[in-house]
């Protein structure tokens, strides 16, 4: 999800999730989730009022190769 920043605060975040928890919905899906950086305050404002945050950090290892001929 991105809004670009002239647009932040207007609803268009709202309705871009709203739009894909419907849709979600009427496929039969079980849950909408996503993730988003820790400190992205004023999306997860956002986030907050439209969802429950489980308390979830993600954390990964990235096994792609870094670099052009990496091994």
């Amino acid at each position: 999800l991105f809004v670009h920043p002239d647009a932040r605060g207007s609803g268009t975040g709202a309705a871009l999730i709203e739009h894909v928890r419907a849709w979600a919905a009427d496929t039969g899906c079980d849950k909408v989730y996503w993730l988003t950086q820790r400190g992205n305050h004023k999306a997860r404002e956002l986030y907050d009022r439209v969802a429950t945050d489980t308390g979830f950090v993600h954390y990964e290892i990235d096994l792609a190769p870094t670099a052009p001929g990496a091994v």
